[in-house]
Order: structure tokens, then C-alpha cells, then sequence
């Protein structure tokens, strides 16, 4: 009787597990432009430590070169969200009508660093003249550094476009082009090797300075139907933010194994040059300058309306 007992309590109970509901996980799909910097890693970081599982979110990253190619499969409705995308891009794609709405800030102000050969005569930006100066894709925030490189400096020099700051060091290196881009950790080794130098940093160009230049970007239909995961995915970026930045040494040997570096200069990437300030997702800053920046630059032919504003840019308070 014992036994017919439990085995009827074994069955209830399996018929039960199947009508109620059970906490599942929800799949985000994601573009991610440039692999290793330290403000795009959040999601592996976060990933690694289980705080998205934790919010029920599993993730699915795609890595890629520029934040034109991050941008295009968020358009498409193929990922659901697109993170380190040029504010200027997005703005550009949503005025020309782009299902893509601005769901928080991904870097305001930036790391980026622009650089020659040690051999180059080229140690400043006004070398630069009339020279090739590289960035990663159009639309992306490199874009935007660039062209305000070449504006206030009054340069002739050719923007050119060559994807991931490993394509740009080869380029570099092979003279293919002049002046190349890239941001922490990459670089660091060849700088201290005296190979390459520095001749810029993007805060050189006075419209970085305070400004938002990469957004987290999303899909406007996936977002209308997706608003709670969209929620907890944001829930999970915001405590990874507070992790990476805390005293818990495991965050940089996850960091420091994840793009193949020391752990001394995986420390040293985030103490020396990406503040927690600056991947802030909470403000879109500098919306004036952007504004006139989009026009001047041909993202946008005319400033957009408060209205317009408002449809793009739909950052919830921290819950």
C-alpha cells in the first residue's frame, strides 16, 4: 500500500510539472562590434559570472568588425539587439525610416586611439595631410572621430574604411594605409614595443569630449514584442557593469582569458583607460552636438524633432 502510495504521489506530482509553469530561459540574439574592447565584452562577462542566467536571459553573440555590420541584421530583424553601434549610424538609419530604436548608451566619450608606424614621419594629426586615416565601417563611431578629426583640423586627408583593428594594423604595417585606428587592449603590446605611435586619441576631437558615440540598438518590432526580456537583459547589463568594476579579481581573469592577454594588462586596460563613467547605459548625452554633427556629416538632412527623439530613444529607468 506504502508503495501504490508513493507511486500515485509520483505521477500527480509528474502531471502537475507538466501544466504549471516553469522559469525559462529567453534566447537574445546580439551583434556586438569589435571583439575584446573592454566596453564590448559586458555581455561575455556577464554571461560568464551567470548574471544573465540569472535573469533568465541565455545569449547568442555575434561579433563583428564595424557598427555598420553591427547595425544591418538589427534593421533586418535577423538579431535582436545591436550593441557598440554609432549613435550617428543610428540616427542616420532611423531617419531613413529603419524598424531601430536607441535602448541605452554604450559609450559616452571613448578610448580609441589612432596611430602610425614608428618609422612613419607622421607624429601628429597635421602630418596627416593629405594621408589615408583609417576607421572601421561607415556609420560607425571611428567614422564620426575621423571626419571631426578631418573638419577641425582642416585636413585633405582620405577617410578610409578597414574594419577590425587587427585588418588595421596589417594595413598599417604594410603601408596600405597611412594613419590606423584602434582602442585597449589592442595595440598596447606594439606601442610598448616601439612599433607603432600614438598620434591621436578620440578625445582629441572635440565632439567626443561628453558625448554618447556607440548605442545599444534594437529591433522595434522585437522590442514591442519582447519588452520583458528586453527588461531583464537590460536588468543583467546593469549588474555586470557594477561587477566588472568591482574588487572581485575574477572578473579581469575572465576578461584577461577572454581576449588572450596578461591579467596585469587586462587591469590595466580598464583602470587606465575605460572609466565605469563611460559605458554608462543610462543617458544619451551631447544630443545638441550630435544633432548638428548627423547634419553636417550627411547622416541626417535636418536635425530630427522632439517627437522623433522620443520614437528612437527609449531608455527605461533603472528598475
Amino acid at each position: 500500500m506504502k508503495r501504490l502510495a508513493l507511486f500515485a504521489a509520483s505521477v500527480t506530482f509528474a502531471s502537475l510539472a507538466n501544466v504549471l509553469p516553469v522559469s525559462a530561459q529567453d534566447t537574445m540574439k546580439l551583434t556586438i562590434g569589435q571583439r575584446g574592447n573592454w566596453d564590448t565584452a559586458i555581455t561575455e562577462l556577464g554571461t560568464k559570472a551567470g548574471i544573465f542566467k540569472k535573469h533568465n536571459i541565455v545569449l547568442e553573440m555575434i561579433y563583428t568588425s564595424g557598427s555598420g555590420e553591427t547595425l544591418q541584421p538589427v534593421i533586418s530583424g535577423s538579431v535582436d539587439a545591436g550593441l557598440a553601434v554609432g549613435t550617428l549610424g543610428a540616427i542616420g538609419a532611423y531617419a531613413k525610416g529603419a524598424p531601430v530604436v536607441i535602448i541605452g548608451a554604450e559609450a559616452t566619450g571613448a578610448a580609441d586611439y589612432w596611430y602610425a608606424k614608428a618609422s612613419s614621419p607622421i607624429k601628429t594629426l597635421k602630418d596627416a595631410d593629405g594621408k589615408t586615416i583609417a576607421f572601421s565601417s561607415r556609420g560607425s563611431s571611428t567614422d564620426s572621430v575621423v571626419r571631426a578629426f578631418i573638419n577641425e583640423n582642416k585636413l585633405t586627408a582620405k577617410p578610409t574604411p578597414t574594419g577590425s583593428p587587427s585588418a588595421t594594423l596589417t594595413a598599417v604595417m604594410t603601408d596600405q594605409v597611412d594613419v590606423g585606428w584602434a582602442a585597449p587592449p589592442f595595440g598596447l603590446k606594439e606601442i610598448d614595443e616601439g612599433k607603432i605611435r600614438i598620434i591621436a586619441k578620440a578625445t582629441d576631437a572635440a565632439m567626443v569630449r561628453g558625448q554618447t558615440i556607440r548605442t545599444i540598438v534594437a529591433n522595434k518590432e522585437a522590442l514591442a514584442k519582447r519588452a520583458d526580456v528586453f527588461k531583464r537583459f537590460m536588468a543583467a547589463y546593469h549588474e555586470t557593469i557594477d561587477y566588472m568594476y568591482s574588487t572581485n579579481p575574477q572578473v579581469i581573469t575572465d576578461y584577461a582569458t577572454f581576449v588572450g592577454i596578461p591579467e596585469t594588462l587586462a587591469k590595466r586596460v580598464r583602470d587606465d583607460f575605460f572609466p565605469k563613467a563611460l559605458i554608462n547605459p543610462d543617458e544619451i548625452k551631447g544630443l545638441d552636438s550630435l544633432m548638428k554633427e548627423a547634419v553636417e556629416l550627411k547622416f541626417i538632412s535636418e536635425p530630427l524633432k522632439a517627437e522623433q527623439l522620443k520614437e528612437l530613444i527609449q531608455i527605461s529607468p533603472r528598475g
